[in-house]
């Protein structure tokens, strides 16, 4: 299995391509959003020169070392510039300084489909992909959308159903493109406030600035884990176990882990490539929950064997089954 992991800036010490070089073997792409522009999570330092320069050292030495790069411009709102000339030429601009420097991303992810007209427009040659967070999860979503992808990232909602996913396989397949699923979402299954949520991260620079409602927290998650009697929701999300991920072997081209974020990216990294992980499973989701849900945790060793099959086999319906809250009791436990 292969995996795309996404760049953070140095962590105690530790350069981000350091960790991509002890899994090499493994990862095949780095993601990475360009400093001081609006991406799928707050900003990548702003107008911070060094936090480019850093950047682009550690750019050039993965791709010395045969790794992929992946360039981020999947903001989910680009505002009143979304269709604009300024927003196309800063992007080729961007492409062209990247090309300069020798790290020219073989890869563009975008929830947009005008900056994936751009860059099939003045950037031969580049893999277009589709963000995630644009929810493409069926082959008619997929088929409207052919003209603008050479990629796709499954809507993670449907990315438990194996049999799903093999007919999404089928129609990539047939169509010449590669499927793409991200592994490690701590997300709430078929979000309801996922829209509004991306909306603010692609503002969060501004947002920021604002004197904002200090009583109300934009996360719906976060809100709704404050209640023990909720905490079985975190089953019925969207994440693959580490030890499950095989499965996928021959339907996923490259499996995306979220790690832009993570306090502890090398612990997710190790965790998936070695396919286990003997500890709490919300430390290696992101958004991981671990704080909120303290003095709880999920036991990950204590999944049932049907785990995988049996969470696959859900069509959301959630009424007399009571699976999640039967393996619930089993996997959440309380440090003494």
């Amino acid at each position: 299995m292969y995996y795309a992991v996404g760049y953070q800036r140095p962590q105690n010490g530790e350069y981000f391509s350091d960790i991509v070089m002890s899994y090499q073997k493994n990862i095949r792409e780095v993601y990475f959003a360009w400093p001081g522009m609006a991406s799928g999570r707050p900003m990548l330092g702003n107008n911070d020169w060094a936090v480019q320069s850093v950047l682009e050292e550690e750019l050039a030495f993965l791709v010395k070392h045969g790794i992929k790069l992946d360039l981020l411009l999947n903001a989910n709102c680009y505002g009143d510039g979304a269709i604009s000339v300024g927003l196309q030429d800063e992007i080729v601009s961007l492409m062209e300084h990247l090309a300069h420097i020798g790290c020219y991303p073989e890869i563009v992810t975008t929830a947009s489909p005008f900056i994936a007209h751009v860059i099939k427009t003045n950037c031969s040659g580049v893999e277009v992909r589709s963000s995630v967070n644009m929810r493409i999860g069926t082959q008619q979503a997929m088929e409207y959308a052919k003209e603008f992808f050479d990629s796709f990232y499954i809507q993670r909602d449907f990315g438990r159903d194996l049999s799903y996913v093999r007919q999404i396989r089928a129609w990539c397949d047939a169509h010449g493109k590669k499927l793409c699923m991200l592994a490690n979402s701590g997300c709430l299954r078929f979000c309801p406030s996922q829209t509004f949520h991306d909306n603010l991260i692609a503002h969060s620079s501004n947002a920021e600035l604002m004197k904002n409602l200090p009583d109300w927290n934009p996360h719906q998650c976060w809100n709704m884990y404050k209640d023990t009697a909720r905490f079985v929701e975190i089953l019925k999300a969207t994440w693959i176990r580490p030890e499950d991920i095989q499965r996928y072997d021959g339907l996923i081209d490259v499996v995306k882990l979220a790690t832009r974020q993570h306090s502890h990216p090398r612990m997710v990294i190790g965790a998936y490539t070695d396919g286990v992980y003997d500890g709490n499973l919300l430390d290696v989701l992101e958004p991981g929950f671990s704080s909120l849900f303290f003095p709880y945790y999920i036991n990950n060793a204590l999944f049932p064997k049907d785990w995988a099959e049996r969470s696959g086999m859900c069509r959301n319906g959630c009424i007399n089954c009571l699976y999640c809250e039967n393996v619930l009791e089993k996997v959440l436990q309380k440090y003494e």
